[in-house]
């Protein structure tokens, strides 16, 4: 995941299309994002799911206050779990850094899913004192390229409604 922020700047320059801001959640927005036209949306209960039109990418974005990160991160897991992703911990890379100017914290894996190979990652970024956005990302390695621009116009375009 953060192979795909680091590209960030040069990846805003890209021509996908995009649909505007989603509003998370939409009933009273806490954050919001841009995702592609041709991208899939669902909201939840806590933010969104969203899917590249290709399938090779998922990527929820969910809000919790800073007390409540630690639970987020737990339940993106166990959904994870679910889907019949699993991890290799041995892999495990934890970086901390900046996104759009704030603090970001990232826990990357190799792993697999029930097609093969996966690329899994969890984040926290902090938005503010009140909010965090928990991000989880799964992707299929060879097929998620494709949609790098993609992924690192939506997670820079991760802001506070507030």
């Amino acid at each position: 995941m953060k192979k795909l922020l680091v590209a960030t700047a040069a990846l805003l320059l890209s021509t996908v299309a995009y649909a505007g801001e989603v509003q998370i959640p939409s009933n009273r927005p806490i954050i919001s994002a841009s995702v592609p036209d041709d991208w899939s949306t669902n909201e939840t209960g806590t933010g969104i799911e969203i899917n590249s039109a290709d399938n090779s990418v998922y990527l929820a974005i969910d809000v919790a206050s800073p007390k409540k990160t630690g639970d987020m991160i737990d339940e993106a897991a166990k959904f994870l779990d679910k889907q019949g992703v699993t991890i290799d911990e041995k892999t495990q890379k934890y970086t901390e850094d900046k996104l759009n100017g704030k603090d970001i914290i990232y826990i990357e894996w190799a792993g697999k899913d029930k097609d093969g190979p996966a690329s899994v990652g969890l984040a926290a970024l902090v938005l503010n004192e009140k909010t965090v956005a928990v991000l989880t990302y799964w992707g299929t390695p060879g097929q998620e390229e494709k949609n790098s621009a993609a992924v690192g116009k939506i997670l820079a375009s991760i802001k506070s409604a507030e």
